[in-house]
């Protein structure tokens, strides 16, 4: 008789059963919290270390467990709005066929006249796409506006002879590499520095060292991945799922319209704006999803779509997510309870006066471990930085650690795992985008996180050994 596979659970259910656990621990656990700090009569998100004490005992009934899912997704509407957007948006570009034609048109070209492929010309693009994101997510903190490009690169990766992970991983990894190692980024980095009190920027150099490094990782990761996929496509975890998909017909002889190479000036036009939105107007997720909004439309009429198609296309697109868009919701749900039952501080605080009794050989690991372990219940990396810099930057010092090791702790603790945590909006949007399971996801990313988790401890204790400080 066959054995039976054990299937992984589906992602509603981990989250189900982690949304449960928590309400539990309301239960169980002392409510607790932080006040925040007051400057010049205004109330500043920076908390006050030193004014951790108990707060009225506050349970998550039954009820409010299940009020929570509703909650978290009013939450972080804005992000389920944004997939939605996009993905409708999209689609109505895909189906002008510019896309298609494009992706067909730019990897025939790099399979050269004779039709034989070039893993130098393969690993060229591939290295670019990672580089360009990695300074991305280093430079101007791109996690949520990579997305966007994430329903282009799966097509095309799927073209290259890869799998869709291929193209999620360019557009999650990349700025993951960007993030960790980022020197600049104004919304991990500096905050954390300015909430210790260090110069901002300050410690590039070390920084440096280490974006290279992992940015050359994740590359080489992808690459090496990529090309197993390429001789031998049942290697994929995704293989039977991408057996499903619409493919591109790299031999078809249909023709690259005028129409279909506007189109996609038109979206590479957007895509500028869009970059030039971030950096020089500060623009997130709404004036993102906006700009798609028109570039959709747009692209439609041009691509010879009339209203009513372009609607169609809109709707189909935007249904076709609704799975992964709501699961951002469901995921957020467990803050909400963390923070309506007031341990969340409560846990935070038992986490660092772990680290407290460590020896100081191990202070610096203790502190990686803690921070990673925060990360997925505070998925954000600016709220994270609030409610945890506050509390380890005094604590770094009474172990030995200098305000820059710990900065740079929160960095890989921050960037590691939020491509992977049940909890991140971000990753479980991406996954919906390129329509990848997030357990595909995780089996995939696991040992490139193994990976990422050990050169990060290293990092942190050449860090550590040599007193990293503020220059």
């Amino acid at each position: 008789m066959e054995k039976k596979k054990r299937k992984f659970p589906h992602v509603y259910v981990i989250l189900f059963i982690v949304i449960i656990v928590s309400a539990l621990l309301t239960y169980v656990l002392p409510s607790n919290q932080y006040d925040k700090q007051v400057k010049d009569g205004k109330e500043t998100k920076l908390i006050d270390p030193n004014s951790y004490h108990a707060i009225d005992k506050n349970t998550v009934d039954p009820w409010e467990t299940v009020l929570s899912i509703p909650k978290g997704m009013q939450e972080v509407a804005s992000i389920i709005f944004f997939i939605f957007i996009v993905g409708g948006a999209f689609n109505i570009i895909q189906s002008t066929g510019a896309v298609e034609s494009g992706i067909r048109a730019m990897v025939n070209g790099l399979k050269g006249k004779e039709g034989k492929g070039s893993d130098l010309k393969d690993a060229l693009l591939l290295f670019v796409i990672v580089a360009a994101f990695a300074c991305g997510g280093c430079f101007i903190g791109m996690a949520e506006e990579a997305l966007v490009f994430i329903p282009m690169l799966v097509p095309l990766a799927i073209a290259m002879g890869y799998d869709s992970l291929v193209g999620l991983a360019l557009a999650l990894v990349g700025p993951c590499a960007g993030f960790t190692g980022a020197f600049i980024n104004p919304f991990t980095l500096q905050v954390a520095q300015g909430f210790v009190g260090l110069p901002l920027l300050s410690g590039m150099g070390y920084r440096v060292v280490i974006f290279v490094i992992q940015t050359f990782i994740a590359f080489g990761f992808i690459f090496w991945y990529a090309q197993r996929v390429k001789k031998n496509p049942k290697l994929s975890v995704m293989y039977e799922i991408d057996q499903g998909r619409e493919k591109i017909d790299l031999g078809s002889k249909s023709a690259f319209t005028l129409q279909q190479k506007l189109v996609l000036v038109l979206m590479l036009l957007g895509f500028a704006v869009l970059i030039w939105g971030v950096i020089k107007l500060g623009w997130y997720i709404d004036e993102i999803a906006a700009l798609f909004l028109i570039m959709g439309c747009v692209c439609g009429f041009v691509g010879g779509k009339g209203p009513s198609k372009v609607a169609e296309a809109f709707v189909e697109g935007s249904t076709a997510l609704t799975v992964g868009a709501l699961v951002v919701g469901v995921a957020r749900a467990i803050l909400v309870v963390l923070s309506q039952g007031g341990i969340l501080h409560t846990i935070v605080h038992g986490m660092a006066a772990a680290v407290s009794g460590l020896p100081p050989f191990l202070s610096a690991i203790g502190m990686y471990v803690v921070q990673i372990l925060i990360s997925v219940i505070i998925p954000s990396g600016s709220g994270m930085a609030s409610v945890t810099m506050p509390i380890m930057g005094p604590l770094a010092t009474l172990l030995g650690m200098t305000q820059q090791t710990a900065v740079l702790i929160y960095q890989f603790a921050d960037g590691f795992t939020n491509i992977i945590i049940p909890t991140s909006g971000y990753l479980l949007a991406g996954v919906a985008l390129a329509k990848v399971p997030y357990e595909k996801w995780v089996k995939w990313y696991a040992p490139l996180f193994g990976i990422f988790l050990v050169v990060g401890a290293v990092f942190v204790v050449i860090a550590q050994a040599m007193q990293f400080g503020p220059f």
